[in-house]
């Protein structure tokens, strides 16, 4: 789909996860999502995608991953194995450099972060429906990690919430390629408007500058 037509008003860049641990060298996870990261030159591209966005005034959103903090989970009954996985490894830690958002993608001022989730959707017990509702979004262009769990999880939601969704292939990355093929050949076909690349992508924000 390239001929992608928004609306700055009701449009909203949401950037999923950009912390260090994920997309930085050194990162905890970054060792794992690498190969398929570097493949598609993904970082590189969701920079584009934010610096586009900003010069188009378009609403930029960040949904985040709760950072780990102690006591996060220790008390709890029942434990999703990806929060079990959270706890043991603790990526994003709280107050630590792969828990802080990596410096090219710090929000600006005026730029919304919502509360944090807790799993993976970026909807599930956080403020984000409300923030976009707030601001009058009604479409959003989605860009991050991971592709398969925040990505996807928060795609589904918002399509639940009546979002418009498009997301960009190549400003995300995954484990493997047999996860991205889940993600975006068999799952997000089902949930998002569209499925575009950041060439493609950067074109439809360009057009909407002032």
């Amino acid at each position: 789909m390239t001929n992608l037509k928004y609306d700055r008003e009701l449009t909203g860049l949401l950037v999923i996860d950009p912390y260090n641990d994920f997309i930085s060298e050194g990162g905890k996870i970054w060792n794992r999502i690498r190969a398929v990261a570097k493949a598609n030159d993904c970082v590189a591209h969701m920079l584009q995608i934010l610096n586009e966005a900003r010069k188009a005034q378009l609403r930029v959103f960040y949904a985040l991953h709760r950072r780990y903090r102690p006591g996060d989970y220790e008390t709890w009954k029942y434990i999703a194995p990806i929060q079990k996985m959270a706890w043991e490894r603790k990526p994003f830690e709280y107050g630590t450099w792969g828990g802080e958002i990596r410096s090219e993608f710090q929000p600006h001022a005026g730029e919304i972060v919502a509360s944090e989730h807790w799993c993976s959707s970026g909807f599930a017990n956080t403020d984000l429906d409300l923030l976009l509702k707030k601001h009058g979004i009604h479409q959003l262009i989605v860009i991050g990690l991971i592709a398969h769990t925040c990505v996807e999880a928060t795609v589904r939601y918002a399509a639940e919430l009546g979002y418009q969704v498009t997301v960009v292939k190549d400003a995300t990355a995954d484990y493997s390629d047999r996860e991205m093929h889940a993600a975006f050949d068999i799952n997000l076909p089902n949930y998002a408007t569209a499925l575009v690349t950041t060439k493609e992508i950067l074109g439809s924000i360009s057009a909407l500058r002032v």
